[in-house]
């Protein structure tokens, strides 16, 4: 069984950064895709960020230039670098895997079947 574990989050001011990190584990395969959610408040859930096993990676218009996530393959975790955060990124950030796609870096949350429990990112004003 995969499961996805991840650390990182906390709250931070405007202008800040802050660093999410997930891991896999249990994966059968390397070739699948991996990617960070979030939900904030009373919203629908939303990409951010996906990378696939090319490393490829694909961003949200409303993150791109701030954040950026990287994977090391050999140990099955991504990270989401997070910087000029700003009071709108506020919610709950979930790392989900796709593993049935090696290429690509849609957001059709139909295709990640895995889902991390979330940890919360807080931005003050």
């Amino acid at each position: 069984e995969v499961h996805l574990v991840e650390s990182g989050g906390g709250s931070v001011q405007a202008g800040g950064s802050l660093r999410l990190s997930c891991t896999a584990s249990g994966v059968p395969h390397i070739g699948y895709r991996l990617g960070w959610f979030r939900q904030g408040q009373g919203k629908e859930r939303e990409g951010v960020a996906v990378i696939d096993f090319a490393s490829t990676a694909g961003y949200s218009d409303s993150v791109k230039g701030r954040f950026t996530i990287s994977r090391v393959k050999s140990n099955h975790t991504i990270t989401l670098e997070m910087s000029d955060l700003k009071p709108e990124d506020t919610a709950v950030y979930y790392c989900a895997a796709d593993l049935g796609r090696w290429y690509g870096v849609d957001f059709n949350q139909r295709f990640f079947d895995t889902w991390g429990q979330g940890t919360q990112v807080t931005v003050s004003s």
